[in-house]
């Protein structure tokens, strides 16, 4: 039986996802069962028929609310009818030893345990991500909100790693109207419009305020910014590395490793900030701005001087800093 031709919408999604994958043998697609997944699988199975590539469906049950695992079958199952090698995988979401949250929270700790998950799957493989230009725009507001730096502002990169986004040019209405289009039902995550949850609060509730006061056009204006930014990351970071590489710093042997001060003090502020921060996290430091201007403090300090942040020490001698494991690990 013919296929039937793809609607407006569907087609665009199609074709974005297409022009990604143009050239791989395989890819993973992670599919919650929501519109934007859901249609960046349906999107995949179109354009792996001509570009060869065998797509990978995987719904991944973090168990964390009731009735999860009927969902992952669900949408395993709408995969399936529509010809896609669907699997769901469970996952246990981990606690500290103390019964405390996961650092970063629920949401970084189900974060974490999807692309882990995901990362088994695919193996050697990218996996394919649902992420749109709306959530684009809110993660750069929210890095605007708490004060972030360019990183962070640049956002959600269309390859971070074994990651891929195809879908960062296309609206979520967009991806709404492609499952009508192919006639399928979305799962609606009730957590996304849960105001417990600040990013459901910045979707539904400031994206519309700054739309109404400032005008149409705000989320693509803020995917912008981040495109923009993505570029003038790749040239601060070749300039963080050669700064690392002219003063003989070895990122990949962290433990003992040692800036130069000197040099360390006449860089540019922000450049400085740059190459403190790629010290600290290849020494596995999830490094905060705070982190950072403390160890660049001691750039003014006298010797002996020290830092003391999650993991490591960093010490203040004669001329240059030295970074070793915290005392008692």
């Amino acid at each position: 039986m013919a296929r039937k031709e793809l609607g407006p919408r569907s087609l665009e999604v199609a074709r974005a996802v297409a022009a990604m994958i143009d050239g791989l043998p395989r890819a993973v697609i992670g599919c919650s069962g929501g519109p934007d997944s859901l249609a960046l699988a349906l999107g995949a199975e179109w354009a792996g028929r001509r570009t060869g590539t065998r797509i990978v469906g995987v719904i991944v049950d973090h168990r964390l609310q009731e009735g999860s695992a009927q969902v992952a079958v669900r949408a395993a199952q709408t995969l399936d009818a529509r010809g896609i090698d669907a699997r769901v995988v469970a996952v246990d979401i981990p606690t500290r030893r103390d019964g405390q949250s996961y650092e970063g929270g629920p949401e970084a700790a189900a974060r974490d345990a999807r692309r882990e998950a995901l990362s088994q799957v695919a193996g050697t493989d990218p996996v394919l991500l649902g992420h749109t230009l709306d959530d684009q725009a809110e993660t750069v507001l929210l890095g605007l909100a708490r004060g972030s730096g360019a990183t962070s502002l640049a956002g959600i990169r269309p390859r971070a790693g074994r990651f891929w986004h195809p879908l960062l040019g296309i609206r979520r209405a967009t991806t709404v109207a492609a499952c009508r289009e192919w006639g399928v039902t979305p799962w609606q995550d009730p957590q996304n419009a849960d105001p417990v949850f600040l990013r459901s609060r910045v979707r539904h509730e400031t994206m519309p305020v700054l739309e109404s006061q400032l005008g149409p056009g705000i989320a693509e204006a803020l995917a912008r910014t981040a495109s923009l930014l993505q570029a003038d990351e790749e040239i601060l970071d070749a300039a963080t590395a050669d700064w690392l590489t002219a003063h003989g710093v070895d990122p990949a042997v962290p433990e003992g490793s040692r800036l130069p001060l000197r040099p360390l003090a006449a860089a540019p502020t922000g450049l400085a900030r740059r190459v403190v921060k790629a010290w600290l996290d290849a020494a596995g430091v999830r490094a905060t701005f705070a982190h950072v201007e403390a160890v660049r403090g001691l750039c003014r300090s006298q010797g002996g001087s020290g830092v003391d942040l999650p993991g490591v020490r960093v010490t203040r001698r004669g001329h240059e800093l030295i970074l070793t494991s915290a005392p008692g690990l």
